[in-house]
């Protein structure tokens, strides 16, 4: 395993979870394979894994991009991470506000829909 690797899975597991991790080590195939490795190298060894900037600052820039690009369905995921990285409901909310100026209402509102959802969620699971 090469160094970012190891360091991405790391990071991975602390902003995901143990939980989430495992599932989706359990559902790799060997053809999704290679594919989790860029990710986990690329995403979680070398950009999460970065001191540059927070994870909270990370989780926010996260959340603003996926809305931002219409890739929704990473949403629900990334606000169960904020629980880790320590983005409060109030970080997520500027977050989706600069979204919904610079990148379109519908989307931001979208996105919002899936906060509260997920919130609602986690409240529920605790």
């Amino acid at each position: 395993m090469t160094d970012k690797l190891s360091k991405g899975m790391q990071t991975r597991r602390a902003v995901l979870g143990d939980e989430h991790v495992d599932r989706a080590e359990t559902a790799m195939t060997d053809f999704d394979k290679p594919f989790q490795d860029l990710i986990t190298e690329g995403a979680w060894g070398t950009v999460w894994s970065s001191d540059c900037i927070s994870l909270r600052e990370r989780s926010m820039l996260t959340l603003a991009l996926l809305a931002a690009t219409g890739n929704f369905e990473e949403i629900p995921m990334h606000i169960r991470a904020t629980a880790r990285t320590g983005a409060s409901k109030t970080d997520v909310q500027e977050a989706f506000q600069h979204v919904a100026i610079y990148a379109g209402v519908p989307r931001a509102n979208h996105a919002l829909k899936l906060a509260k959802q997920t919130y609602a969620e986690m409240e529920a699971e605790q």
